[in-house]
């Protein structure tokens, strides 16, 4: 008898657990509402609302512009400590065909959109001077700074209200145009930013061509402006070399150099040394000592002992709160906001208590 071959392979056996079921689609549960857009209290304003402000005010304002008025009162945000920085003091003017100028604003207040970030800033820098602005960041300091040459317009959104004189004129009236503000009033910048594709002679050039002012002799304004600004030594026999090529500190000069081609009035500085080296920031304060005979210069600063060297005035730029906007809360000679200033808060700042 025949024995028959077992199966080559066994019928797979039923799965000893069962099958998931179909995952089901996830189902959404009622949207819950959203909340209602948070509704701005009108602030409380005493007096008479202002005319508008000067150019592109910005769509319904947090708190309207406030009108003018003759130095500091109680109840408004700016107070100054010396009456030779009072907005109420006579005006200080130069003598035609002198470089030194004066610079006074007046209850300058300043919007990004419907953010108002300054509120009703009076100060007076004084010819010859070196007025600090300090205080902690994003009090306004550098936007007051571009305010003073006009550079705040170029921003979208941007408004202001309030005066800002240069020898009496106002910069944003009719009298000067906008190139003309800016030529009078320079600016040097926090990053260094020669042009990479200039020469050095050329990088001090720069301004005359943009602006097309014309000089005799272009070769001996090369040669005084680096030497005002410190740099003839270290670049008389590379003139021709590029701007970039120079070390931070130099392209700091350079840019001064360049600044001072023009023959500004009033030179504003934005932390001009905050990227340098403990050497560079002493060759620039000694720039800035020795400038300060020939033009007026308006400095930002977050170095206490920086302003204390180089400074004759200074101005404390302070908060109340969160989302405030910044004002002076005092103002005064340099030497007596450090030793003898008259509200409590400077003497916390500028004795690193706090900011």
């Amino acid at each position: 008898m025949s024995i028959a071959e077992p199966p080559r392979f066994t019928e797979p056996t039923a799965p000893t657990h069962p099958q998931a079921p179909e995952p089901q689609p996830y189902q959404w549960g009622p949207v819950p509402p959203s909340d209602p857009p948070y509704q701005w209290a009108p602030d409380p304003v005493t007096q008479p609302v202002a005319p508008a402000p000067r150019y592109a005010p910005p769509a319904q304002p947090l708190q309207p512009p406030l009108p003018p008025s003759s130095g500091w009162a109680p109840g408004t945000s700016t107070q100054l400590a010396s009456p030779a920085l009072s907005a109420a003091a006579p005006a200080a003017t130069a003598t035609p065909g002198t470089a030194q100028a004066s610079m006074r604003t007046t209850n300058v207040s300043a919007w990004f959109g419907a953010q108002k970030v300054l509120e009703r800033v009076s100060l007076l820098m004084e010819p010859g001077k070196v007025t600090a602005l300090i205080g902690p960041s994003g009090c306004g300091k550098s936007t007051f700074l571009r305010i003073l040459n006009r550079m705040h317009e170029l921003i979208p959104g941007a408004a202001l209200s309030g005066t800002v004189e240069l020898d009496g004129i106002d910069v944003y009236g009719q009298t000067l145009r906008v190139t003309e503000t800016r030529l009078r009033v320079g600016m040097v910048f926090q990053k260094p930013n020669p042009f990479p594709s200039m020469t050095i002679a050329q990088n001090v050039l720069a301004g005359l061509k943009l602006s097309g002012k014309k000089v005799a002799n272009r070769d001996a304004l090369v040669k005084v402006c680096l030497e005002r600004a410190g740099l003839w030594r270290e670049t008389r026999n590379r003139l021709n070399d590029s701007g970039a090529s120079l070390s931070g500190g130099q392209q700091q000069r350079l840019c001064i150099a360049r600044a001072l081609a023009v023959q500004p009035r009033v030179l504003l500085m934005d932390e001009p040394c905050s990227a340098l080296d403990p050497i560079s920031t002493g060759v620039i304060e000694e720039t800035i000592k020795e400038l300060c005979n020939e033009v007026t210069i308006v400095i930002v600063t977050h170095n206490m002992q920086q302003a204390l060297r180089v400074s004759d005035n200074c101005a404390l730029f302070l908060l109340d709160g969160e989302g405030q906007p910044g004002h002076i809360i005092e103002a005064g000679p340099t030497r007596q906001m450090f030793e003898d200033p008259q509200d409590p808060r400077t003497s916390d700042y500028v004795h690193g208590r706090f900011g």
